[in-house]
């Protein structure tokens, strides 16, 4: 099963490594503690509405757009998958 907040944390920490920024400087510009990004990264933690709009915002990104990879995302990963069966 795939989870929601495993998938914005993966693409939050891909956009802040694109942009070579460390955990620290985009929690201080988050106004987050360090760990809590940490863990919103690492999808341990599920950040409310407020706190995701403030990561995107310390990292140049619209909310909508984060939302939208995830969804695409996620939209692949439940393809539904053909399965060949032997008729033999």
């Amino acid at each position: 099963m795939a989870l929601l907040r495993t998938h914005i944390g993966s693409t939050l920490r891909a956009a802040r490594n694109a942009q070579g920024r460390t955990l620290r400087d985009v929690a201080r510009d988050a106004r987050v503690s360090l760990g809590y990004l940490s863990e919103v990264e690492r999808g341990q933690k599920e950040a409310s509405s407020e706190l995701l709009n403030a990561i995107c915002t310390a990292l140049g990104l619209a909310l909508s757009s984060v939302i939208t990879d995830v969804a695409h995302e996620l939209t692949a990963r439940e393809a539904v998958k053909l399965t060949v069966v032997d008729a033999a």
